[in-house]
């Protein structure tokens, strides 16, 4: 079956996101654009997602646990786990590796912790922008432990990539997909970068605001809309 899918999507819990970004918006907007499944991936912290996850069940939309890392070279991945349990045991790694500078909200913008009303249940203080202390071959190591899946985020993009900050892929990493931009020239990826033709490719519009939540236009073939099938799409080489 074609299902369509958006892995990356930030909360209000981002400072760089807007405070519209709430569970009932977030997921409302997903119906709107016909999205079968999506994933809440916040830059350093999973606290937001168990309510995503139970507003996404009331309305039929699998919402995959996960967060989006900044490794020690200012590198973005994407991990998402199989389930709340797991990407709670991650927290724990976060919140051991992540510096503890305390956010400026006038500066960065409000880390706001929603619940499945969307009231704000907390404001995070400690600023989530910033890098973890693991690296990408870490931050990888900790992820497989845990069973979730990581891929590099917008590898097209200029900043935060790990074409940009790291000149490669290295194939013993163990990576099998890359994540790119609505925006991005594959063809003209490709010719630079032979190799990325035997990665997976995922399409998401790591969306900061409502309206930049993809459309039904990344679609992926899978036996039913579940994680377990989502993690096998992923894998595929």
């Amino acid at each position: 079956m074609k299902v369509a899918i958006d892995l990356h999507i930030h909360s209000g819990l981002s400072p760089c996101a807007n405070e519209d970004m709430t569970p009932n918006n977030i997921i409302n907007m997903a119906l709107l654009k016909r999205l079968d499944i999506l994933a809440i991936t916040d830059h350093n912290s999973t606290l937001n997602l168990e309510s995503f996850i139970e507003v996404g069940k009331k309305h039929g939309i699998l919402c995959i646990p996960g967060v989006e890392v900044t490794t020690r070279e200012e590198v973005h991945l994407i991990v998402l786990f199989k389930g709340l349990n797991d990407a709670k045991q991650f927290q724990k790694i976060l919140d051991m590796t992540l510096p503890k500078i305390k956010n400026n909200v006038r500066f960065f913008g409000n880390q706001y912790i929603y619940d499945d009303e969307d009231h704000v249940v907390e404001e995070y203080d400690i600023l989530l922008m910033n890098s973890i202390e693991l690296t990408v071959e870490e931050t990888i190591k900790e992820v497989q432990k845990i069973g979730g899946i990581v891929f590099p985020a917008h590898i097209d993009r200029k900043s935060f990539s790990i074409l940009t900050n790291l000149g490669f892929i290295s194939p013993d990493i163990g990576f099998r997909a890359i994540e790119v931009t609505t925006k991005c020239n594959l063809n003209d990826l490709i010719k630079k970068h032979p190799y990325l033709k035997r990665y997976n490719r995922v399409t998401s519009s790591d969306a900061h605001r409502l309206g930049e939540i993809l459309e039904r236009e990344f679609l992926i073939d899978i036996k039913s809309i579940s994680i377990e099938e989502v993690f096998k799409f992923i894998s595929r080489m």
